[in-house]
């Protein structure tokens, strides 16, 4: 595997990711800023990649404990050795399957950016970039139930995925007794529809589910200031502080 090197979050934080198939784009940057985690909790990131998002929530966190579940081989590999050139020595990565795979212990949070792509749909050329994208039916609430598994009452279950599949996330979350619901929606531009969300739950409440009112990604000439905040200078998002809040 050739990789190109890189950073994250304006430079904080050094990042190598596979010069061809998939590369990283701003969800798992706005993914891990959502994560209500904090210093000596335990996060699960499943499909983790080349760990980008472990990295950027290790990077706002210090101290935070995470582990990524990968598939394949190269890239589980290329997350661990991002995780020692950062010196984040509370990350770890195991290569493996989130279907088959087993927790050995419970986790407080838990986030992924999920395979979402219909099979039946147009697909890349890369191997790579097909099994990241592409869903199989019914695949996401599969991959919704293995993570609940593997939290602790109450630890959150966050996603980030197609405004179009806010019917069966919504779904597939209450199915796995991740309730007390948060929707944030990521708009394009002010005025425009949303193209991407963040669903966020935690496991086992009885609270009230809640629509926040987003982020607005893009003004004039390039980010917008509340997103730069949270891309280049790393910032939590506003449901990160909200069910951080309502844990104490």
């Amino acid at each position: 595997m050739t990789t190109t090197a890189g950073t994250l979050l304006g430079g904080r934080v050094q990042y190598a990711q596979p010069t061809a198939g998939y590369r990283t784009g701003l969800e798992p940057v706005l993914l891990a800023a959502s994560v209500p985690a904090e210093t000596g909790d335990l996060v699960l990131e499943a499909g983790t990649g080349a760990g980008a998002g472990l990295l950027c929530l290790a990077a706002r966190v210090a101290g935070v404990a995470g582990l990524g579940l990968e598939r394949d081989g190269e890239l589980a590999a290329l997350a661990a050795a991002n995780f020692v050139a950062n010196s984040f020595d509370r990350l770890a990565v195991q290569a493996g399957d989130l279907l088959s795979w087993q927790p050995s212990a419970r986790f407080d949070h838990a986030f992924a950016n999920p395979p979402w792509h219909a099979s039946a749909g147009s697909t890349s050329p890369h191997a790579g970039r097909r099994t990241a994208k592409t869903a199989a039916p019914g695949l996401l609430a599969t991959w919704v139930a293995v993570m609940a598994t593997a939290l602790r009452p109450r630890g959150t279950l966050s996603l980030i995925l197609p405004a179009a599949s806010l019917a069966e996330a919504m779904g597939a979350l209450v199915a796995s007794d991740i309730q007390e619901i948060i929707v944030f929606p990521l708009w394009p531009r002010a005025g425009t529809p949303a193209k991407l969300m963040i669903l966020q739950g935690k496991k086992g409440s009885r609270g009230l589910s809640s629509v926040l009112p987003g982020l607005i990604l893009h003004a004039d000439a390039g980010f917008s200031a509340e997103a730069d905040a949270v891309l280049r200078l790393g910032q939590a998002l506003p449901l990160a502080r909200r069910n951080r809040a309502s844990q104490d």
